[in-house]
């Protein structure tokens, strides 16, 4: 049996020439021990180049700006982060904000009470989410393909519910949309009450542990007394009403409905924040924390290109450039990681 001794380790002497080189490592490869060091490396560099390159970019309100922005998206991806744990999928959330938005917009531009609305919005929502699960769990049609095309079924009603046109909504909601509490946008306290529930849901309870129980292995799940069927219809129901509420936090941001707002592409961004924040596509491993840093860094670099004034057509390329660069380092980072 061999011992492995302190000079093993290239790191223990700092005399050594395996210490010095150590000890003149930059501050980024110690970052990369850090959990979720890749985002927070990228996600820096990020705000460093953009602040260096546009002043406004550190101004209070373009800060105040980005943290509404995010905090849709946040919400969103705080479902799915739970969701994907359990081995699911939902490509239908950013088309359920969707939905829920135009059918808000309509019901508050018809003379309907702000309250009235929001529980008819939310319940819908809810209901959506929930004839997802029963397709899921009982068709067993995998969670992607039935998800993707509800979805599709989903933007079409969105179009159909505005009839081509966009509705505004006056001054209701406002207050949710625009005001801060302690300079705190509104939006974005209710989108750190959802993700910090969430990661309690996921840490404590025995309703997160089956999610990673059931997406660990759904058979060995079942084995165990997990009531599996049930557990997926909460999940996809709580993701419905997780997307209402999205759309509800949309529609009073942006005071108005219009066709092709959120939608498929709000989803795809989710999914992106979701995956680069180290929650598995195969289930059985999440983490808000990672989802938190994710939607951040998304956010900072859609704002970062508007005012750095990239063209358009380059946007998509830079973004997802930035997104694949911080992945890869997550990636490298997880697998170095002591213990992988």
């Amino acid at each position: 049996m061999s011992l492995k001794t302190p000079s093993a380790s290239p790191d223990v002497h700092s005399g050594g020439p395996a210490g010095r080189g150590a000890a003149s490592r930059p501050g980024a490869r110690r970052l990369l021990h850090v959990p979720h060091g890749g985002l927070i490396l990228v996600l820096l560099l990020v705000c460093v180049f953009t602040a260096t390159q546009a002043d406004a970019f550190t101004s209070s309100q373009n800060l105040l700006n980005v943290l509404r922005q995010v905090s849709v998206n946040a919400v969103i991806a705080a479902g799915l982060t739970l969701l994907m744990t359990s081995g699911g999928m939902d490509f239908s959330m950013g088309s359920n904000a969707a939905v829920t938005l135009c059918a808000g917009a309509q019901l508050l531009d018809g003379g309907w009470s702000t309250p009235a609305v929001v529980v008819v919005c939310l319940a819908l929502a809810t209901l959506i989410g929930l004839v997802n699960g029963l397709v899921v769990t009982y068709t067993r049609v995998a969670p992607f393909v039935a998800t993707l095309a509800s979805a599709m079924l989903l933007d079409g009603v969105a179009l159909l519910v505005l009839d081509g046109m966009s509705v505004t909504i006056g001054d209701k909601m406002s207050a949710l949309g625009n005001d801060e509490v302690l300079g705190v946008p509104y939006l974005t306290v209710v989108a750190v009450l959802v993700l910090a529930l969430t990661g309690v849901t996921m840490r404590f309870t025995t309703f997160g542990r089956d999610a990673f129980a059931m997406g660990g292995n759904e058979h060995v799940a079942r084995l165990s007394g997990i009531n599996v069927n049930a557990r997926k219809l909460a999940l996809y129901a709580l993701a419905g009403v997780l997307a209402g509420l999205a759309g509800l936090m949309l529609l009073s941001r942006l005071g108005a409905a219009a066709p092709n707002t959120a939608g498929l592409q709000t989803q795809l961004t989710a999914v992106a924040a979701v995956v680069i924040g180290g929650t598995s596509l195969a289930g059985g491993h999440g983490t808000v924390v990672g989802t938190v840093f994710g939607v951040v860094l998304l956010g900072f670099v859609g704002n970062a290109l508007n005012l750095l004034q990239v063209d358009s057509n380059y946007q998509l390329v830079v973004t997802g450039g930035v997104l694949l660069i911080a992945a890869v380092i997550n990636e490298f980072q997880r697998k170095s990681s002591p213990g992988h």
